[in-house]
């Protein structure tokens, strides 16, 4: 009878059940076409400019009306995005982290995670700014040095190729971390509709900085394979940052793993802080031409998000 019933207890040991399956995380196929997309899109829009001049736009050409345009519009997109959706979450995630390691805080420590992504990203591009700005004369040698005295003259600049180079990389160093940034948030989210809320911010944004950035880089002679390249690197940052906060979203949900999410969720909403507020908005809004457009398709690009949230996507 003993070895009956093991016996017939080994088939119902090995059953199969359905329920046992393990799930994908949430919102996992949102995020897979999202990062097809931020890799794409954005190559595709930094490519134009390659097919479209055969030689080098002038600085004056560099910024169209259109492109100002849908720059506008996607600083209204990133405006309500960051105020709507990802700050609040953020706040709330933290809070519950905190709550549950039972730590109570007489610092405001939320906001300070969220002001240390905003200068995250500032000293970043200021840094980077800072190497690609030449070198002048102080004010005071200058105004000692009579007018055209031969110790006037600014010493001979080192080839201009290779001062280009080094320019060119480190900008495209400085967006390629700070794309990382954009798509640690994406990665971070678990609803399907915050993602594509945050999905549709960076696609207006990324290509938009790509298209600058090429004519950017034609500007400064780069051959088109080395463009082709800075390009590629850039459009791979966005996608990367979506895997490895798909990584820390999908690890657990234990307090200690949920704090340093809520950490990164902040440091990534100070980046979309630094991205309206210092980046698109001033840039955008501080040219003369085509104001009152400019505002109505901010106004519209908050509307789209402000909607998307109210209906519950």
């Amino acid at each position: 009878m003993a070895a009956g019933t093991g016996a017939g207890a080994g088939p119902e040991e090995l059953a199969w059940s359905p329920g046992t399956a393990p799930r994908p995380p949430p919102g996992l196929e949102a995020k897979l076409g999202s990062l097809v997309l931020l890799l794409l899109l954005p190559l595709a829009c930094g490519l134009a400019p390659l097919c479209c001049f055969r030689q080098p736009p002038s600085s004056a050409d560099a910024r169209s009306p259109v492109l100002s345009l849908v720059s506008c519009f996607a600083g209204g997109v990133f405006l309500a995005t960051c105020l709507l959706d990802l700050l609040p979450d953020y706040l709330a995630s933290i809070g519950a982290a905190l709550e549950g390691l039972h730590i109570t805080l007489q610092f405001p420590l939320p906001e300070f995670i969220l002001a240390m992504g905003f200068f995250l990203v500032l000293v970043l591009e200021q840094v980077a700014l800072a190497q690609r700005e030449p070198s002048s004369i102080p004010e005071e040698t200058r105004s000692l040095l009579p007018t055209g005295s031969i110790q006037n003259l600014s010493p001979q600049p080192p080839a201009p190729g290779a001062r280009g180079a080094v320019r060119a990389g480190l900008l495209v160093l400085a967006l390629a971390l700070h794309a990382v940034l954009e798509g640690l948030a994406l990665g971070l989210q678990e609803a399907e509709g915050a993602v594509l809320r945050v999905c549709l911010a960076l696609l207006l944004h990324k290509c938009a900085v790509a298209f600058s950035l090429a004519l950017k880089l034609l500007r400064g002679r780069l051959r088109p394979p080395a463009v082709v390249a800075c390009l590629t690197l850039f459009a791979m940052m966005s996608p990367l940052g979506v895997g490895l906060g798909t990584a820390v979203a999908a690890a657990g949900a234990k307090p200690r793993q949920r704090l340093c999410r809520g950490v990164l969720e902040g440091l990534a909403t100070g980046t979309f802080l630094y991205i309206t507020f210092l980046e698109i908005l001033p840039q955008e809004l501080g040219v003369p031409q085509h104001r009152v457009p400019k505002v109505i398709l901010l106004l519209a690009g908050f509307t789209l998000v402000t909607a998307i949230l109210f209906i519950k996507i």
